[in-house]
């Protein structure tokens, strides 16, 4: 199908993922097209973004979009690109994020500005620029991508658990006015993951202990937190507006995990 054919049937709806590169916006994209709809895929990382979109093969219900999320210029060229190619938004996931994990006094200005830039700034300036597409067809659906280190604190996360609680307010101010409009706004607020990243950084001792303080006894997977997307933006959570969903295994209902309690249990 042309440019111009898909433009030319609106019923087909539309998803902008962020940071969708990879990991979990690769994940939500891919949920999204199994799904029957078209997808514009952002990230700041163009060599990899290509790689991506090679990898799903659909080149007509795809859109690469190289974009750095924190400058609203390129914010708002890339939602126009994506509206003239298919003609509508009907879902926006704010995916995009970057993390430093160190001590709150080893922080530097510049770190701390970047990652409420991009985890921050970059949701409000996603949804400023995709709902007057969305409005045009009724309203739509728009999921920030929070944490569990936005609802409750732990060590070497100042920036980025700080962002990630602003990400969780962020949605409450978003829902209260544009659900008036058509559009609601929720967050996901993933707990430990296993993306590339995780497998890297997570030496057997952290994993242990992620498993020791999760009820389920395991990471989750990119997938997982996709299906928790795909809910909040389909017509089966229509009157679901302003919430966090916690995909976490449980993490965040149980607090400190007592490993010595479970194993006795589990005898």
């Amino acid at each position: 199908m042309s440019a111009k054919a898909a433009a030319s049937t609106p019923s087909r709806k539309v998803a902008l993922v962020t940071g969708a590169a990879r990991g979990i916006g690769l994940a939500v994209a891919r949920r999204f097209l199994r799904e029957g709809w078209r997808v514009g895929l952002l990230d700041i990382d163009g060599p990899e973004l290509a790689k991506a979109l090679a990898a799903i093969g659909e080149p007509d219900r795809t859109l690469a979009l190289e974009c750095d999320v924190a400058i609203g210029a390129q914010v708002d060229a890339a939602v126009t690109e994506l509206a003239a190619r298919f003609g509508r938004i009907d879902a926006l996931v704010n995916n995009a994020g970057v993390a430093v994990f160190k001590p709150m006094l080893e922080h530097t200005a510049a770190e701390w500005e970047r990652v409420i830039a991009v985890n921050l700034t970059g949701p409000f300036l996603c949804t400023q620029a995709c709902a007057p597409v969305m409005l045009r067809h009724g309203g739509g659906s728009v999921v920030n991508i929070a944490s569990i280190s936005g609802l409750r604190a732990s060590m070497l996360r100042v920036a980025y658990g700080t962002s990630k609680a602003g990400v969780i307010h962020l949605t409450r101010q978003q829902a209260a006015e544009l659900g008036n409009l058509g559009i609601r706004v929720n967050a996901i607020a993933p707990g430990p993951v296993d993306t590339a990243m995780a497998k890297k950084v997570h030496t057997p001792d952290i994993r242990a202990d992620y498993h020791d303080a999760i009820p389920l006894n395991r990471y989750g997977s990119e997938d997982e937190i996709a299906n928790g997307v795909w809910f909040l933006c389909s017509d089966e959570a229509s009157y679901v507006n302003g919430q966090t969903l916690a995909v976490d295994g449980g993490f965040d209902a149980v607090g400190i995990g007592l490993p010595s309690l479970r194993g006795a249990r589990a005898r």
